[in-house]
């Protein structure tokens, strides 16, 4: 199936989106992961995932689904907002803020993996960090990401990676997943 077009805005050029993750490559990425979490954190326990709001949020509860199959025993997932943490948001438009959920047994003396969709600057990952100081002290903090695209404004580095996607800075990547978007692709345009 092509790919859908749209225009560029402010251009007269048609810019089309290229799949580089269909639903399959992106399970399979975070079966990968979810077995890389499982081997450094030497099994389950004491592991919290905590999703990024938005599509990291999904993401954390697919991981914790696969997690469990291989443990028989259920992760501990949440959800953090990092809105109010974002050193942008003044000069970006506004944002509509989410919950933040900590599951029972909260994240102290815990290693908490935060679950983002896409790795970019490192911002939304310093904000998030800052959020996790406020709501208590993990033993350990680590970082799984879908997409890792580069171009890090901050020294931020993620532990376990779907896919390492080069990009130029102009290029916008899309992840949808079905829970928030219907489908699961990952794009680039």
């Amino acid at each position: 199936m092509p790919a859908p077009e749209e225009a560029d805005p402010g251009t007269d050029s048609v810019r089309a989106d290229r799949t580089v993750l269909d639903a399959r490559d992106i399970s399979r990425a975070l079966t990968r992961i979810s077995h890389e979490l499982l081997e450094r954190n030497k099994g389950a326990t004491d592991l919290v995932l905590l999703g990024l709001h938005t599509r990291g949020v999904p993401l954390a509860r697919r991981i914790a689904e696969r997690i469990t199959a291989v443990e028989g025993a259920p992760v501990a997932v949440g959800e953090l907002d990092v809105t109010m943490y974002r050193d942008d948001l003044r000069s970006q438009p506004t944002r509509r803020a989410h919950k933040t959920a900590l599951p029972p047994g909260g994240i102290d003396k815990k290693v908490v993996v935060l679950v983002d969709d896409v790795l970019f600057s490192g911002r939304t990952i310093r904000a998030a960090l800052d959020a996790l100081a406020d709501l208590g002290r993990p033993s350990a903090v680590r970082l799984a990401v879908l997409v890792d695209r580069g171009h890090r404004e901050l020294p931020i580095r993620a532990d376990h990676v779907g896919k390492n996607l080069p990009s130029a800075l102009a290029e916008r990547v899309s992840v949808r997943l079905s829970e928030v978007d219907g489908s699961d692709e990952v794009t680039i345009s």
